[in-house]
């Protein structure tokens, strides 16, 4: 029985080292995915310069692989979101100019435009009376296409 107890304490104490041995050893830390790297920049910027330190590794690296593809992910959202902001810029500057520009002509019709109402009394002679000249031939207008026998 001294053997048999002996040897279950040395096995048991071999499992126990095995054990220890298993758990302080790094454990595998998986690639970070694609989506991870596209939400924390400050990871994405960190495997990048890992990766181009050392071009010889990072080629078949998954974590390299997968920054790479976040970097190209990421500029293709940008691009969109960059032309929809020149868009809005070049809007906005078109509408301040089309403003300005209808300031402009309105400022020209107003100068150019004349108010009946609003224009300057100019005083009127009036007539010479009739009754003081006598009527004579010398008004009348002669009469076309006619002479006298």
């Amino acid at each position: 029985m001294p053997n048999s107890n002996s040897s279950i304490i040395v096995r048991g104490c071999l499992a126990a080292v095995l054990v220890v041995a298993a758990a302080c050893s790094p454990k595998r830390v998986p690639p970070m995915t694609v989506a991870d790297l596209m939400e924390d920049r400050v990871a994405l910027d960190g495997v990048l310069l890992k990766c181009n330190q050392d071009l010889n590794k990072s080629r078949n690296n998954v974590d390299c692989l997968n920054a790479r593809i976040a970097v190209e992910r990421l500029a293709s959202q940008s691009e969109p979101a960059e032309q929809a902001k020149r868009a809005a810029e070049f809007e906005r500057n078109r509408e301040q100019l089309r403003v300005l520009q209808e300031k402009q002509r309105e400022e020209q019709e107003s100068k150019t435009k004349v108010d009946a109402y609003h224009l300057p009394l100019v005083p009127v002679d009036p007539a010479p009376p009739a009754a003081d000249r006598a009527p004579s031939d010398d008004t009348k207008p002669p009469a076309l296409g006619r002479t006298n026998p």
